[in-house]
């Protein structure tokens, strides 16, 4: 038997955060670990078999949105290879929390749902090899250096690197996966089971000088961490059948392209490539919060929505380019068609400011103000005149909601940049190529001076592999999720909030269950009610939990 000893964290879940506390989505974060050994059960190259007795035993406490706190022992498998073939294990490994007592009572999670939730950000690698317990992964190697913590690679020709220099490396990098730890400890503490994986990212780079974690690296890796999984149903406690992933920003967009890609064949030869397990890569439900995603439609759908607020410096953007994207995806938008939620209708560019303010703004600043008391609600509305207030409902026009936000948070355009300096760019770099155009209309307009005329005959795959408007709108895939958790501030100009939108708008017209909804006057990375969505899993998957911590209902 390979058990270790026990060790405690502490982990605080609630509101207020204190000083040295870090704040992740208005929730504080904070956690402390006894000195100890660290310990790893990598699986060995090669074989794709659990090994159940290879934990750590931990024991942690949490502090659920309600203020009530709880302790819970859970059993901890660290940095397994999850594929037989790695092109680098330090980031092909994944964790797995199980708990096995809450509040000193036993907790069977053998059929428990099993939270998939990724730590991706900025399309960065990820890794949870150096993690002591749940929710300590998160991006290495974003600001040079190789595997995190010094973590060893079992390839010899990885030699990883990640560089400073890379597009996007040190700016607009959208790095807030690991936002969702909140997710992952209240999952734990309502008697859930935990897997958290890692995953190559686009400025990883070989001793040759390839970079070997660009699209479509991170989907695969993903996508072979569910059938390592999978395959290994009944001996990784948890009901691999009821996976739900979980992720944030380009980590949201990971997982959204996780649930509505499920089994695709366009992923076979990938796979295979690695040594992924010989298993189903579908999940049973999605929680994206604020998705960068549908990328080679971004620019377009950027510049419709924020195209008219100005950058922070004050400056107006290119307002030619604007222009030019702003028509790129009013076509964009028509040939979707796509109907919005609760009979709005077909959705084009003409209306969709329409459906925004009646879907998702105002409901979100009523919901906002309605929990605010009285005299909070009245100085809210003092500052924010824009708002009228009757009936306990907020009402206001698309204009005066774009001016309440302000500043715009990136320049024309906003992912494929001219100069080939997004994060963007980068994650659609290939070999020793560092970035690549992957839209027509930025290659035309390049700035470097490439004179290719054409986009790069790879690249219209790549985006096919990254994108899960394909999987449904395009090419509606019978193996996604069949439940949509989405979520958005409505302060993010990281994105442009029809993004989100239409991939419920997608899902809901497929007849899936969707539940999407936007946190005002948040910005990138929110995630103001992770209470519901531990509530929302065991709705949706039928779970009845025999212990564990209370959850918002």
């Amino acid at each position: 038997m390979k058990h270790r000893a026990v060790k405690r964290r502490s982990v605080v879940l609630g509101l207020g955060a204190t000083a040295g506390v870090a704040a992740v989505g208005g929730i504080a974060l904070s956690a402390q670990a006894s000195n100890g050994t660290s310990t790893s059960s990598s699986s060995d190259t090669g074989s794709l078999s659990f090994d159940p007795d290879a934990y750590t035993k931990l024991t942690t406490t949490v502090t659920d949105t309600a203020g009530d706190e709880h302790s819970v022992t859970y059993h901890f498998w660290k940095a397994i290879t999850y594929v037989a073939k790695p092109v680098d294990a330090a980031y092909q490994s994944l964790n797995v929390s199980v708990p096995v007592e809450i509040d000193g009572t036993a907790v069977d999670a053998s059929d428990a749902p099993i939270l998939f939730a990724n730590s991706v950000g900025g399309y960065m690698p990820s890794s949870v090899a150096d993690a002591t317990g749940i929710g300590a992964g998160g991006m290495g190697g974003g600001m040079g250096g190789g595997a995190p913590g010094g973590a060893p690679s079992t390839s010899a020709s990885a030699s990883a690197s990640a560089s400073a220099t890379a597009p996007g490396a040190n700016g607009n990098t959208n790095a807030t996966g690991g936002a969702l730890a909140v997710n992952q400890l209240l999952a734990l503490a309502a008697g859930y089971v935990v897997v958290e994986p890692g995953a190559r990212g686009r400025t990883l780079k070989n001793s040759a000088g390839e970079y070997y974690g660009v699209a479509p690296a991170a989907i695969v890796d993903l996508k072979a961490a569910v059938r390592y999984v999978r395959a290994n149903k009944g001996v990784i406690p948890g009901d691999t059948d009821r996976i739900v992933s979980a992720g944030t920003s380009a980590g949201g967009a990971l997982s959204s392209l996780l649930g509505a890609s499920g089994d695709s064949p366009l992923y076979a030869e990938y796979l295979k490539e690695l040594g992924a397990a010989d298993a189903s890569d579908a999940i049973f439900a999605t929680g994206a919060w604020c998705p960068i995603t549908d990328l080679e439609h971004a620019d377009g759908s950027y510049e419709w929505n924020w195209g008219a607020n100005a950058l922070s410096t004050g400056e107006q953007v290119d307002q030619t380019v604007s222009k030019t994207l702003r028509s790129q995806f009013a076509e964009y938008q028509a040939g979707l068609k796509l109907r919005g939620l609760n009979g709005f209708g077909t959705l084009n560019a003409r209306n969709y400011d329409e459906y925004l303010v009646e879907q998702y703004l105002e409901p979100s600043a009523t919901a906002y103000l309605t929990a605010l008391s009285d005299s909070a609600r009245a100085t809210y509305l003092a500052a924010n005149t824009f708002i009228t207030w009757k009936n306990g409902k907020a009402t206001f026009s698309w204009a005066d909601f774009l001016t309440h936000v302000g500043a715009r948070k990136k320049n024309t355009p906003a992912f494929d940049a001219f100069d080939l300096s997004a994060g963007e760019n980068n994650e659609f770099g290939k070999g020793t190529v560092i970035s690549r155009h992957f839209t027509a209309y930025s290659l035309k307009n390049d700035t470097t001076g490439l004179t290719a005329k054409r986009l790069d005959s790879d690249v219209p795959e790549m985006l096919r592999l990254m994108n899960p408007m394909y999987f449904l709108a395009d090419k509606p895939n019978e193996g996604r999720s069949k439940h949509w958790w989405i979520r958005l501030g409505t302060k993010d100009s990281d994105t442009s909030l029809t993004v989100s939108a239409n991939i419920a708008a997608a899902a809901n017209g497929l007849g899936d269950d969707v539940d999407h909804l936007y946190y005002w006057d948040e910005g990138h990375g929110a995630n103001t009610d992770p209470g519901d969505f531990i509530a929302w899993i065991a709705k949706v998957t039928g779970h009845k939990a025999k212990a564990g911590a209370k959850v918002e209902k």
